[in-house]
């Protein structure tokens, strides 16, 4: 991993723990994950190997969170691999439009994707806690596959980070699903967007190895444990930790983009 200090890699490390915890239990672990990795990886470090190297980590996390979650959270697997699919396809070919894209017009946008995610949060605290109505409609499994699948897998492929967020939104949404039960959904379609884009970086050769193996064992238990808090807590107390988070971000992405 040459370029890259020991004291980075253990931030990396620790970076990906944190993100794998905070991803499975409210999503939005890319959030922590890629902008660390920007800020963290050598500066002449193309934006595309930054996006395929959080690919390779997540999956790992994300991968763990859902084996957890299937065997203790009430889901509907079927469902959620139907979505799955369709976000395999999307997020594979948000990647290919990925490998054009600059650190400098990916930070802005990420700045961006953090704020909404901020808002949301803020002003709807109580989102998902209302129990599930009963089985999804055929109308309401094609908005997910729709919209969960090829659109938000399309933007995992493309950027990523609050896509375990933006999935909890959308099936919370269209699915009518408790907090619990769509977090495990969105951990199975979580893991085929990532496959997706993974597959597309890695034929690319985008993906940085060593540093990525590395992450990925702290991603798993980060990810592992978050969904064991997620299935006995709830997610409310998450909710102060991701928004310190996500300002955290913002501010420091800004001062790596207009420096004083």
């Amino acid at each position: 991993m040459p370029g890259i200090s020991l004291t980075m890699i253990v931030l990396l490390c620790l970076a990906a723990l944190a993100a794998g915890w905070i991803d499975a239990v409210v999503g939005g672990g890319g959030l922590l994950l890629l902008p660390v990795l920007l800020l963290g990886l050598p500066s002449h470090t193309p934006a595309a190997h930054a996006l395929g190297t959080n690919k390779a980590v997540a999956i790992v996390g994300t991968t763990g969170a859902a084996v957890t979650y299937a065997r203790k959270a009430p889901v509907d697997v079927r469902t959620a691999v139907r979505i799955g699919l369709a976000a395999l396809a999307g997020s594979s070919a948000g990647a290919f439009f990925a490998a054009g894209m600059s650190t400098d017009v990916l930070k802005p946008v990420i700045m961006v994707v953090l704020l909404a995610v901020a808002a949301f949060v803020i002003l709807r605290p109580a989102f998902g806690t209302a129990p599930a109505t009963g089985p999804a409609t055929r109308r309401q499994i094609l908005a997910a596959i729709g919209l969960a699948g090829l659109g938000i897998g399309f933007y995992d492929g493309l950027i990523g980070p609050g896509t375990g967020t933006f999935l909890v939104l959308a099936l919370t949404a269209v699915l009518h699903l408790d907090l619990v039960s769509v977090s495990a959904t969105a951990k199975i379609v979580n893991c085929c967007t990532n496959a997706g884009a993974l597959a597309t970086f890695a034929w690319q050769g985008a993906v940085l190895w060593q540093l990525a193996a590395l992450m990925a064992v702290f991603n798993l238990a980060g990810g592992t444990l978050g969904a064991h808090t997620a299935l006995k807590k709830g997610s409310g107390f998450v909710r102060v930790v991701l928004l310190t988070v996500v300002f955290a971000l913002v501010a420091n992405l800004a001062y790596e983009q207009w420096p004083a």
